[in-house]
C-alpha cells in the first residue's frame, strides 16, 4: 500500500498486568498489511507489575500512565493524545484475525461516511475454550443477560466484504463500541469522548445525534479471549456490574435504558429459572447445529452469579476507580 494514500490511524489499548494476553494482541496489530509508519499503539497502563511494559517496548507502543487504573480512563487518556484521522480501540485481550482488517476497515468507513464506525466480528478459534468461543462468536454479546435485552441489529446490505447495520425499527438498545471498534477521529471529537469514555456510551451518543448505521467486515474483527473458563467469567461479571453501578451513580448514558428487548428484571428472572435457557439452548442446536449451546444454561446462572456478587462489592466497598481496578482477573491466553 502507497504510505501517502493512508491515514493515519491509532491504536488504543488499556492495559492493567495484561502480559498474558498483550503480545498476541500486539503481534496481530503489527501483522496489518498497512504502512507501519502510518500506525501507532498507545497503552494506557493502569500501574502494571507483570512484563506488561517489557512487551510494550518490543512493540514499539507508547506506554502512557493511567492514574486511575480503570480501561475507560485509560481510553480516554490515550485518545487526548493519540495523533490518528482513525482510531482503533482494542482490550489486550484481542488478537485481529486477518492482516487486511485495518486496510478494508478504513476503505470501508471512506466509502460510508453515513457509518458511525466498523464493529467487529468475533470469530472464534481453535486455541479458546468451547466457553469462551459461545460467549464470543455464538452470543457475540458476551453475557446472556445483555445478550436477551438486546435488540439484534437489521442488516440493510452487503457491497463485497462490507456490512452495512443498523438498529432495528430505530430501537437503540443494541451494544456498541468495544473490542476492535474502529472510528473516525473527527466523529469521536464531535462526540467529547476526550472529556470522558465510556466503550457503548459513544456509539450510543453518536446514534442519538443520527448517524444509526454502522459497518462490519464479513467474517474479520479479533479473537476475544474475554474469559479462560467460568470462574473467570464470573468474576468478570463481578466487576462489569460494578463498572455499571459506578456509571448509573455518575448519571450516565447506557444502551440499557433504549427501549431494551426485556427490562433487566426480567432478563435476570430468564438467567435465573433456566427454562427460557434451556429453550434457546435446545433451539440453537437444533438450528445451527452449534454444540457451544450447551453452555448457554451454565452461563445464565454464572452471568446472575456474578451479578448478585457485583451489587454486593458495590453496596460494601469504597465506590472508587481503584477498588474496580482491583477487581480485574489476570489475563491470560488458553
Amino acid at each position: 500500500m502507497n504510505p501517502d494514500a493512508c491515514p493515519h490511524v491509532s491504536f488504543i489499548v488499556p492495559v492493567l498486568n495484561a502480559a498474558g494476553v498483550l503480545e498476541n494482541c500486539l503481534r496481530s496489530i503489527a501483522q496489518q498489511d498497512y504502512p507501519p509508519e502510518q500506525c501507532e499503539i498507545l497503552l494506557a497502563d493502569g500501574g502494571s507489575s507483570d512484563a506488561t511494559r517489557e512487551i510494550a517496548a518490543r512493540y514499539r507502543a507508547k506506554v502512557l500512565d493511567n492514574p486511575l487504573r480503570i480501561a475507560e480512563e485509560g481510553k480516554r487518556l490515550a485518545l487526548g493524545q493519540a495523533l490518528g484521522d482513525f482510531i482503533v480501540f482494542m482490550d489486550a485481550d484481542n488478537e485481529l484475525t486477518h492482516p487486511d482488517f485495518l486496510a478494508l476497515a478504513i476503505r470501508a468507513l471512506q466509502r460510508y461516511p453515513q457509518a458511525l464506525g466498523v464493529e467487529s466480528y468475533y470469530p472464534a478459534t481453535p486455541r479458546m475454550g468451547s466457553f469462551c468461543a459461545f460467549l464470543t462468536a455464538t452470543l457475540h454479546i458476551s453475557d446472556p443477560i445483555s445478550w436477551i435485552m438486546s435488540v439484534p441489529p437489521t442488516l440493510l446490505g452487503v457491497d463485497g466484504e462490507v456490512e452495512r447495520w443498523t438498529f432495528t425499527a430505530g430501537r437503540l438498545a443494541y451494544p456498541l463500541g468495544a473490542n476492535g471498534f474502529v472510528y473516525r477521529r473527527a466523529d469521536l471529537e464531535a462526540a467529547r469522548c476526550e472529556a470522558q469514555f465510556e466503550d457503548t456510551q459513544v456509539a450510543l451518543k453518536l446514534a442519538l445525534s443520527g448517524k444509526t448505521e454502522w459497518l462490519r467486515l464479513s467474517g474479520r474483527g479479533v479473537h476475544h479471549y474475554v474469559v479462560k473458563g467460568l470462574w473467570d467469567f464470573v468474576r468478570k461479571r463481578r466487576r462489569q456490574t460494578y463498572h455499571f453501578m459506578r456509571l448509573r451513580k455518575r448519571g450516565g448514558l447506557s444502551w440499557t435504558g433504549m427501549k431494551p428487548r426485556v427490562s433487566p428484571a426480567v432478563a435476570c428472572i430468564y438467567c435465573a429459572t433456566l427454562l427460557g435457557p434451556l429453550w434457546h439452548a435446545l433451539r440453537g442446536l437444533m438450528v445451527s447445529g452449534d454444540r457451544r449451546w450447551v453452555w448457554h444454561p451454565v452461563a445464565c446462572i454464572a452471568s446472575v452469579a456474578g451479578l448478585g456478587w457485583g451489587v454486593l462489592t458495590w453496596r460494601f466497598s469504597p465506590n472508587t476507580a481503584d477498588a474496580e481496578a482491583g477487581l480485574q482477573p489476570v489475563q491470560n491466553v488458553p
